[in-house]
């Protein structure tokens, strides 16, 4: 401190006064001068500096000295970082300073030594990593958007977020669901936890080695102290790196599992909780093996951020299922039991709902054998999917059996438009929050005879025996229910024996890429040999040879033979 040329008062009051660390070396990097700011950062007295080099006051830090020296050696100023730890407290775990170094001559050619302008950055640079690390989450999150939650199936929601996690963060990853009421399974064990592996992924090293531990769809018990159930009891991310076999005891499923955890290497686990709308779906597991570092509180929250984005994915999914599952079952048990025809009415019915990640719609059929010895035929379709196009297609097919079975006329079993008309009255009364479809038909297999009339639907077909198919001009009128006070016209046909009757909704041959007509003239262009068959055969050629693998909306239809009938044969349009 006291080799500072004399007469430099006022340098010397700017030096001790400054914020910033100065420094004077002399050519073999030993230090001659240090103000106060630099002797507070490395927590060593100035005078304790002076003679001494970097790695006799600071051995923690790298001074980086390789660059000094050429500082020294060609004159050319740099600025580099140094970083390490000095024998000051501080709140960083590493500290980072940002030097400027250039050499001082003596004014006669000599070299001096070095000065050294010197500022901690610590605080800039844990901003900027966390700017980094923030940035990363929104990159993750935005691959999430993508790659989780492509569809509405809880597997394969839950095999992405896995793949996605052995990717970015973990050597293996695995989401255990908690069971849905009523799945099935088996009650856990006294004071165990029981969930279902909905899936796991494993980087290849391990892949082989964690099978052992069991693959997707298997149920797993866990004791209390395990992580999964301290995760889901907390709701908060349990980290777990596994300095003992004890720890690791903990943290299993069960003890028996450690020996085959330290066989794989597993050193580190992370389990993150599964939750959305207040509610538990589960838990995500993550294990580190090997030569990874073990899991910070840093990818505790990757993991929670990436975990919350597929959770809302898995509640859509869940969500979906059971109303999926509900929607289903009302819809089968409305459509298993359609009315008895007349018994000298064959009649068969098919129905093939949408994919599987669609729901089903309002799509239904009916028959029903009137007092007057003519039977009703009905195929309709209510707007919309789900739950609740299910119920209100349950109130259309009951009402219309109401309409049906109190009409009565002298010639009023001949026009099947006032029953549409009676019906349109009545669901409008009601207040029918879904519009509907309809064709309705009275049919007569004893003079072999049927009348239609049509609200809003396709046109009925007529199949001869020699398998060609012509489409009925039945002209449409509104919609049922839709408060049109809609005007319905009843179209005659004559009904020869061993002719089918076809009515179908618009799965069956409507297609988003053409015109309808187009559509209708597909149906109409088939050539069914064999029609004289049975209709269940019959009706299963046409939905292969009409419906698409992955139907865009679903396809029900209902075939009608006259049996035995000896109607007279004739145009089919009367």
């Amino acid at each position: 401190m006291h080799d500072l040329p004399s007469g430099q008062w006022l340098w010397r009051a700017l030096l001790e006064g400054t914020q910033a660390g100065v420094a004077l070396l002399d050519t073999s990097l030993r230090f001659r001068y240090v103000n106060p700011a630099l002797a507070r950062m490395n927590g060593v007295p100035a005078a304790a500096h002076v003679g001494r080099t970097f790695g006799e006051v600071v051995p923690g830090v790298d001074a980086r000295e390789d660059v000094l020296r050429q500082v020294l050696a060609d004159g050319l100023s740099r600025e580099t970082m140094t970083s390490g730890q000095t024998r000051a407290d501080s709140l960083h775990a590493r500290r980072y300073w940002q030097g400027s170094y250039h050499r001082i001559e003596d004014g006669h050619g000599g070299v001096y030594g070095l000065g050294a302008v010197v500022q901690e950055v610590s605080a800039d640079r844990e901003t900027q990593r966390e700017v980094e690390r923030a940035r990363e989450r929104l990159l993750l999150l935005d691959a999430a958007a993508v790659r989780i939650g492509s569809t509405l199936e809880t597997e394969r929601t839950c095999q992405e977020l896995c793949d996605l996690l052995v990717e970015v963060i973990a050597d293996v990853a695995t989401v255990e669901v908690l069971s849905l009421t009523g799945d099935g399974h088996r009650p856990a064990p006294d004071g165990m936890l029981r969930l279902r592996r909905a899936a796991m992924a494993a980087r290849a090293p391990l892949a082989a080695k964690v099978r052992q531990f069991g693959v997707p769809g298997e149920y797993v018990d866990y004791q209390p102290s395990a992580a999964i159930p301290r995760c889901l009891e907390t709701g908060r991310p349990v980290v777990s790196n596994f300095g003992s076999d004890e720890s690791l005891s903990r943290s299993a499923p069960n003890p028996e599992r450690v020996a085959a955890y330290r066989a794989a290497g597993i050193h580190s686990g992370m389990v993150v909780p599964l939750s959305a709308r207040g509610a538990r779906i589960g838990t995500v597991s993550m294990v580190r093996a090997g030569d990874s570092p073990a899991f910070t509180e840093d990818d505790a929250a990757v993991a929670r951020a990436l975990a919350d984005r597929a959770a809302i994915s898995l509640d859509n999914a869940r969500r979906y299922s059971r109303e999926h599952g509900i929607a289903v079952e009302l819809q089968r048990a409305l459509l298993a039991a359609p009315g008895v025809p007349h018994p000298r009415v064959d009649v068969a019915t098919h129905y093939l709902p949408a994919g599987a990640t669609d729901l089903v719609g309002g799509d239904w059929f009916d028959t029903l054998a009137l007092p007057s010895g003519l039977t009703l035929l009905a195929m309709g379709d209510v707007m919309g999917h789900g739950v609740d196009a299910a119920v209100e297609m349950s109130h259309y097919r009951s009402m219309l059996r109401v309409v049906a079975g109190e009409y009565e006329g002298e010639d009023g079993h001949r026009t099947p438009d006032r029953i549409l008309r009676r019906l349109d009255e009545l669901l409008t009364a009601a207040g029918a929050e879904r519009p509907g479809t309809c064709l309705l038909g009275l049919a007569d297999p004893v003079r072999g005879d049927a009348w239609f009339a049509n609200a809003g639907h396709l046109p009925p077909a007529v199949i001869s025996p020699d398998g060609t198919v012509g489409l009925l001009p039945v002209p449409p009128g509104p919609p049922l229910g839709a408060d049109l006070r809609g005007v319905y016209e009843t179209v005659h046909v004559a009904w020869p024996d061993g002719h089918v009757l076809l009515l179908y909704t618009d799965g069956l041959v409507e297609r988003r890429t053409e015109d309808i007509d187009d559509s209708l003239d597909r149906l109409a262009g088939l050539s069914l040999p064999q029609a004289a068959g049975p209709l269940d055969a019959l009706l299963a050629r046409i939905v292969h040879r009409l419906a698409p693998e992955a139907a865009e909306d679903d396809v029900a239809v209902l075939a009608a033979r006259a049996a035995g009938a000896a109607g007279p044969a004739g145009p089919f349009a009367g």
